[in-house]
């Protein structure tokens, strides 16, 4: 059987806590909410992870209409702003296909936050007294490789050489192990990523190393491969040398419109602390 394909580190570090050089840490009121440190390469090697620190947050649904909605897209502002630099400029990167659903949650993220760089030379004093304290921020959706000619590390690099960002959100659809993890669980590391890993289609890194400032990932996994799948519902393997294929949620449309929704108002609310839950919300 083709090995187990997931994006995330909570998975990966499943039975495998005990290892030398991983940590965890729990905590959280609206969701779950899990930390995992790797010290280094040499010990987040055996579960195929880069040194990084690594928080999961998983909650029943991601649902705007849910309730605690406000309460999930504040804690979710929060941790979102333990990893971003005080200051300087962030560039918001996202990642994906958006005519492919599942692969929409980049592009649909993107769109929603707010893009603030060009505040200062297009709004005059008087206009920008007006406004909640705004960092300046940038905004990208460009596509895919097979939509564009270029790999989504390339057009990263040129905007970091000319914007010289503080550091780079890059927000990606993500690959889980566990069925109850679809649409349910979010991901934010500063190890950077590889798009479409989780789907066996490996693109260019997009971290420190390659783009020359930090990277900060954040995913929502919206695909499953079948291997995974029916083993988790059947509690068996397929049969040696059946097709694989990714699997995603009947009502993915539905998921990723409420899941990008969340993630641009608590990313809108961490880039810009002055920035209320109402006046985010009515961003998206």
């Amino acid at each position: 059987m083709e090995s187990i394909r997931t994006d995330l580190a909570v998975e990966r570090t499943a039975g495998a806590a005990t290892l030398p050089g991983i940590t965890q840490e729990h905590r959280g009121s609206a969701f779950s909410v899990t930390e995992i440190t790797i010290a280094n390469d040499t010990c987040g090697a055996p579960i195929g992870k880069p040194a990084g620190r690594y928080v999961t947050l998983e909650a029943p649904a991601l649902n705007r209409n849910h309730e605690n909605y406000q309460s999930m897209a504040e804690e979710l502002a929060g941790e979102l702003g333990r990893f971003l630099p005080e200051e300087g400029c962030v560039f918001v990167a996202g990642l994906g296909n958006y005519a492919i659903t599942p692969d929409a949650l980049g592009p649909r993220v993107a769109s929603k936050v707010l893009a603030t760089r060009h505040f200062s030379t297009a709004l005059t004093e008087e206009e920008l007294s007006g406004l909640p304290d705004l960092r300046p921020v940038c905004v990208l959706a460009g596509g895919v490789l097979g939509q564009t000619g270029m790999e989504s590390a390339e057009l990263l690099e040129a905007v970091c050489r000319q914007v010289q960002p503080a550091a780079v959100v890059a927000v990606d659809a993500l690959a889980c192990a566990e069925l109850s993890r679809l649409g349910t669980t979010i991901q934010m590391s500063d190890s950077g990523i590889s798009p479409g890993s989780g789907v066996a289609n490996h693109r260019r890194e997009l971290s420190g190393k390659t783009l020359g400032v930090p990277v900060i990932a954040v995913g929502i996994p919206t695909v499953v491969d079948l291997y995974t799948a029916v083993q988790s519902i059947y509690g068996r393997c397929m049969p040696h040398g059946s097709p694989n294929m990714m699997v995603t949620p009947r009502d993915v449309d539905r998921l990723i419109d409420h899941a990008g929704a969340l993630l641009a108002c608590s990313l809108n609310m961490a880039l810009h602390p002055g920035m209320t839950f109402s006046q985010a919300e009515g961003l998206g």
